[in-house]
């Protein structure tokens, strides 16, 4: 196993809290419902639209599926949310293996995922390695959302490297097939063969487009064939199912973009790599078996989490110097360092006891939650288009989570809790069943909350998003938020939109009158996804980049007059 370059840039800066809380909320602000949408699952697929896909028509003949172009409209779930939604929708996928001819009884699938986050993709990151006997199929849930790329590498038991495919999640429920050769050992050749599963039957989707191609692997190189003219069909062909298109059909984004993959050689492998992405087979990590019976699922933010030590890329900085193994956010600070949600600073601390101006949370909610735009951006006088955070700003403004009074917006001013949680509750525009009173009798200085808050800090209580530190019943809503409580809370907001994996805390408050409409089975809402990091804006002198929350590229200054380093 190659060497992993250890050393991580760090960024994230002081965190400081801010003021005029009286012009930021409004308690009239938190009560939008929710409307349905449209989307458009894929292109067309050509002369195939009369396909049919026998996903295993051996084992359950119930799943034959009739391939057409069609528009689905995606229902959005039962959750009390504006139509301030997020742009990305939650989905998951069924993954299966194939071998029409040949002898293979087992593969074993390494399974990662690189996050769509604005218009680029976060580092890949590790999902497990899983030995599949052929024709089994396993299903992957949460964590994931409608643009994502999965990655598959494919190994033989004896570890060999034998093959490598990449799709895209979509809109809905995607189910997976992915079929060997016939000797995969010498011909390196995977077929594709993917489409929209709404209802999650297994089945692509009648009258939805099937996207068919092939990878081959040369030396740890693979190329997305544009055709399979060059390709011996014959051992692809799955009984019952239709023909190998001549022409291979793709999802738009790996045909053109800077993300394209379709006629380029890329590596398999990275140097920055994730340490249980470079390893052989069982050196770090058992491969998981899938139980015989095809219902095995699989959560995919907790085995993000779980493998999060060495399934993270080299260049992203989980652990930090004064972030102890039992300091009471560690948790929560890892994760979202490892969602590059947050940063640390080039000296290889987090400093979890400071404190966050809001410029620095425009930053981080802006990389911590995909929006939709509920009103155009207003230029502030007081954030140039120099200002590190300008961006930042812009979009956290434009999308319903900070407002501001005037043209002002006080980028470096502080936030107390309250601000930071009414700001949350307004950004997702949460609201709550039940009694007032008896919510927010989980605190003991509840008199100390205001009256025309109280229904916004009822709201996030009930959606377990509330953590008090150092006593979980005490609020303490004045008191300046630290670093570590932002994170926390943001983390705890991507819980309860079904984003990532909970995240047990002593200081965390339970959930009180659960509505039926926090059912674990509602698939993700649709309230906000991981973004990659802040690095637009970056100017020079004052205004310079902040290097806690973005990528500096050198000579650049913060609030504090700090000189970042280099990524």
């Amino acid at each position: 196993m190659k060497h992993i370059n250890q050393s991580y840039l760090a960024y994230l800066s002081k965190v400081v809290v801010a003021a005029t809380f009286v012009a930021m909320f409004s308690p009239t602000a938190y009560a939008n419902t929710a409307s349905g949408s449209s989307t458009n699952v894929a292109q067309t697929l050509g002369n195939s639209t009369s396909q049919q896909l026998l996903a295993d028509k051996e084992v359950e003949t119930t799943r034959s599926t009739t391939i057409r172009q069609r528009t689905v409209t995606t229902e959005r779930r039962n959750q009390v949310i504006s139509s301030n939604s997020v742009k990305g929708k939650a989905t998951g996928f069924n993954l299966a293996v194939w071998q029409p001819a040949g002898n293979f009884s087992e593969v074993i699938t390494r399974i990662s995922v690189k996050g769509k986050r604005g218009k680029s993709y976060l580092k890949e990151r590790f999902l497990g390695d899983y030995k599949y006997k052929i024709k089994q199929k396993a299903k992957f849930v949460k964590g994931l959302r409608e643009g994502d790329r999965v990655i598959v590498r494919l190994y033989d038991t004896q570890n060999h490297f034998i093959g490598y495919s990449e799709f895209e999640c979509l809109a809905a429920n995607t189910t997976v097939n992915l079929i060997l050769s016939a000797n995969p050992s010498e011909y390196q050749v995977v077929r594709t063969v993917y489409g929209v599963d709404a209802n999650s039957d297994g089945k692509i989707d009648t009258g939805s487009t099937t996207y068919d191609y092939f990878t081959q692997v040369s030396n740890e190189r693979v190329s997305f064939l544009t055709s399979s003219q060059s390709i011996n069909v014959s051992q692809f062909q799955v009984q019952g199912w239709s023909t190998v298109p001549l022409t291979s059909v793709y999802p738009s984004s790996f045909t053109q973009g800077e993300y394209t993959l379709v006629r380029q050689s890329i590596n398999a492998f990275s140097s920055s790599s994730a340490l249980a992405l470079k390893a052989r087979p069982g050196e770090l990590v058992e491969p998981i078996e899938l139980s015989d019976d095809n219902n095995s699922v699989y959560n995919v933010s907790q085995m993000m989490m779980k493998f999060r030590e060495f399934g993270v890329d080299s260049s992203v900085q989980v652990k930090f110097d004064d972030v102890s193994e039992n300091h009471w956010a560690k948790d929560f600070i890892a994760e979202l360092a490892a969602l590059q949600v947050i940063q640390g600073f080039p000296d290889g601390s987090f400093r979890p006891d400071e404190q966050l101006t809001r410029a620095q949370f425009a930053a981080m909610l802006s990389q911590a939650f995909d929006k939709v735009k509920v009103r155009n951006p207003i230029s502030f006088r007081d954030v140039s288009t120099k200002h590190w955070a300008y961006n930042a700003v812009r979009e956290a403004y434009s999308t319903g989570f900070l407002s501001v009074s005037g043209n002002q917006f006080n980028p470096a001013q502080s936030l107390s809790r309250l601000e930071v949680l009414l700001t949350l509750a307004r950004g997702l525009n949460y609201t709550f069943s039940g009694s007032t009173e008896t919510i927010l009798a989980a605190y003991t200085d509840t008199t100390s909350i205001r009256s025309d808050v109280r229904n916004a800090i009822a709201a996030l209580t009930q959606r377990g998003i509330v953590v008090n530190y150092p006593d979980v019943q005490t609020l303490n809503a004045n008191k300046v938020a630290t670093r570590a409580e932002v994170t926390a809370l943001i983390y705890k907001s991507l819980v309860s939109t079904g984003e990532v994996a909970d995240i047990p805390s002593q200081y965390a408050v339970e959930k009180t009158q659960r509505s039926e409409v926090l059912d674990e089975s509602i698939t993700p809402a649709e309230s906000g996804k991981p973004r990659r990091h802040c690095n637009q804006g970056i100017g020079n002198g004052a205004e310079g980049c902040d290097p806690g929350n973005s990528h500096p590229h050198g000579g650049s200054n913060d609030e504090g007059g700090r000189t970042p380093g280099r990524k």
